[in-house]
């Protein structure tokens, strides 16, 4: 596997997604870990298994798999860059587990690297979320699993969010523009970088155009059964980062920075302004967070 440039999908989850805070790398570390060990749980891993984690990542499920099953487990990891399959067979390689890895460069869509029938388990976290024919993905997950096979995934559900910049821009439009409070206006800015501002690019979007049940109807359509969904929303105020990493991470791969919307589409007049409302609130951690996560578990026909 050759070293290739950075990517979109490297550049969010090895740098945006904390910031380059190593504390607070540390804390997503911990909160994620605990969604790939329930994502685990469902696929009962067993020695001499074959494992494939599609959309593996920087291969937090696929070693963490490892870890909980031995050194008997085998796992295939496919992601559609190369820079993260890159990273993870380096981390394969510290980990002294690269024997029991195989590597597969590929969309979720198309797994033209894995034959029929041939793997014991599928996992994914946060990837049918990026793949504009999920359908076709779910059926791929179908083909490769053996028959009495299990799959487990979870994805995050980022409907609502967007449609909360709808909203907020109704808000805006409505009440025009406030020459002396523009703050809604300035952080409709903000929010439309990062999620659709209408009902139209919501349906267009693959981020945002699903919802919890249409993963279940993805999984009837396609042939699977032992069909069950679970839609886990937490809301609570944020571990507050400080402002410098709060200006570098971003919700999703596909979303800009705040500091690099705070770069190219505000004045150093709006920039200072937004700054003087967000920063208290963000250093405060008495900011609201809100997470939608679906996990999905299924099984394949004997």
């Amino acid at each position: 596997m050759n070293d290739t440039t950075t990517d979109i999908w490297s550049e969010w989850l090895l740098h945006h997604r904390h910031g380059g805070d190593a504390s607070y790398e540390r804390h997503i570390r911990t909160e994620t870990t605990k969604y790939a060990d329930r994502v685990l749980d469902f696929v009962r891993l067993s020695p001499r298994m074959k494992l494939a984690d599609i959309g593996t990542g920087d291969g937090l499920v696929a070693f963490r798999a490892i870890e909980r099953a031995g050194d008997a487990l085998q796992v295939i990891m496919t992601d559609v860059s190369a820079p993260l399959l890159q990273h993870t067979s380096e981390r394969a390689d510290a980990l002294g587990v690269r024997g029991q890895c195989e590597f597969i460069q590929g969309s979720a869509d198309r797994l033209d690297g894995i034959a029929d029938e041939s793997v014991d388990a599928v996992t994914m976290r946060a990837v049918l979320a990026y793949v504009a024919d999920k359908p076709a993905a779910m059926r791929e997950l179908f083909r490769i699993l053996k028959p009495g096979g299990r799959f487990s995934i979870a994805e995050p559900i980022l409907r609502d969010d967007a449609l909360e910049v709808c909203a907020l821009k109704t808000i805006v439009e409505t009440r025009g523009q406030n020459a002396d409070d523009p703050f809604l206006a300035l952080l409709l800015r903000c929010r439309a970088a990062q999620f659709p501002d209408t009902h139209e690019k919501v349906r267009a979007l693959p981020i945002t155009n699903y919802g919890e049940r249409d993963l279940v109807r993805y999984a009837i359509d396609t042939g699977f059964t032992a069909i069950h969904l679970e839609l886990h929303i937490d809301v609570a105020t944020d571990d507050a980062p400080s402002w410098q990493t709060w200006l570098r991470t971003s919700p999703h791969p596909l979303a800009p920075s705040f500091e690099s919307i705070f770069d190219t589409q505000f004045t150093p007049e709006e920039r200072q302004f937004m700054e003087a409302r967000l920063r208290p609130l963000v250093e405060s951690g008495q900011q609201f967070n809100a997470q939608r996560i679906a996990y999905l578990t299924a099984q394949k026909p004997l």
